[in-house]
């Protein structure tokens, strides 16, 4: 074989790996500057900043995402020299959690901070859905009562307006986990014993944006097949457990939240006590948010969900209500661009103390 040809074949071809992206100039500045206004009014709030690095060791992490047989279902992992199991991160707030653990008896609290940086999800790439992404979290640790959470609410209503998104083009919508702990209870699935089917109807909920009423029902029962012929198993339940939560889904998307509220008693769900606590809570919420006068910012919802097993009370998503296009060319309402919620066992994992905390994550790279 001539050196020629010997050289063309050892060429290499030029590629990224699937789900991850060069940055440009101008991504580069953009993203400066808008982190540079996120910092600005978490600052004003009193949060400080905090850094944690990329790589935690993967039981720190925890069983948050779906790893089922190996560490690095979800997440990117590799061993350490020692045969520990290494992991990216996947969210800032489990590494958080770490860090407060290791320092809690020199950390003041309630402790408040803010960290921005990159995080890595091991999952299926597509239009606009990465494997490594920017979040920018604020977080208070410490604080038991629904005061912290309103008020994470409210400085993120703050934030999308300095961030130049008008009032009226956003809004930030707030339930509360236990009301669903709630639901679960009223169609039996109330104990540890059926955590998996739980959190699998959980995610179920939380894909209500995404694949509408008639996708959310295929993945309750025996699963859904995407467009691209991938299989996701369903949660499994019956008919009649089927119905409960589609009944759960078309009440919480109603206007009138209070009514919702009054229904839910009336229900399965009111002989859950958990369930009266999450409503109770939410209630307090939005007697705050209205003293504060953030009403029109800030708005109960019982729909929302938030996907991550973790949260143990109030949940938040900030929602961007302005018309897109999508690759598809369709004209679809913009969605989520950050939540968050109360996550009061991740500490405990490491102290065996109750450590309450509430945060809330922006997700740079979508904005």
């Amino acid at each position: 074989m001539s050196d020629k040809k010997q050289k063309k074949q050892q060429k290499l071809k030029a590629r990224l790996p699937r789900g991850f992206a060069d940055r440009s100039p101008a991504d580069i500045r953009a993203t400066d500057e808008m982190v540079a206004k996120i910092r600005a009014v978490y600052e004003l709030y009193g949060f400080d900043p905090v850094e944690t690095p990329i790589f935690e060791y993967t039981d720190c992490l925890g069983k948050f995402l779906p790893d089922q047989d190996r560490p690095n279902e979800g997440v990117f992992s590799v061993a350490d020299d020692d045969e520990q199991w290494m992991s990216l991160r996947y969210d800032l707030t489990a590494p958080l959690a770490r860090h407060v653990a290791e320092n809690i008896n020199t950390i003041q609290l309630p402790y408040r901070t803010y960290r921005a940086g990159w995080v890595f999800r091991n999952e299926k790439p597509g239009p606009g859905r990465f494997r490594q992404f920017m979040q920018f979290d604020a977080d208070t640790v410490g604080a038991p009562g629904v005061q912290a959470d309103a008020e994470m609410c409210m400085m993120m209503a703050d934030t999308m307006e300095a961030l130049g998104i008008a009032r009226g083009d956003y809004v930030i919508r707030v339930n509360n986990r236990k009301v669903l702990d709630g639901l679960m209870e009223a169609i039996g699935l109330g104990d540890e014993a059926h955590g998996l089917t739980r959190l699998t109807v959980l995610r179920a909920l939380d894909k209500l944006d995404k694949f509408g009423v008639e996708g959310v029902t295929l993945l309750l029962g025996d699963g859904r097949k995407d467009e691209s012929g991938d299989f996701t198993p369903g949660a499994k339940l019956g008919e009649a457990e089927i119905k409960t939560v589609l009944d759960f889904i078309a009440g919480s998307t109603s206007a009138d939240w209070k009514a919702f509220f009054s229904n839910l008693e009336n229900t399965a769900f009111g002989n859950s006590e958990r369930g009266r606590e999450g409503l109770a809570e939410l209630t307090q919420i939005a007697a705050l948010v209205e003293s504060a006068d953030y009403t029109d910012r800030v708005k109960v919802d019982p729909s929302v969900v938030r996907g991550l097993e973790y949260y143990t009370g109030p949940v938040f998503e900030a929602e961007l209500l302005f018309d897109v296009t999508n690759e598809k060319g369709e004209t679809v309402q913009f969605g989520s661009v950050g939540g968050g919620g109360r996550y009061d066992g991740l500490v405990k994992r490491f102290t065996g103390q109750d450590v309450p905390a509430t945060g809330f994550s922006i997700g740079v790279s979508r904005l």
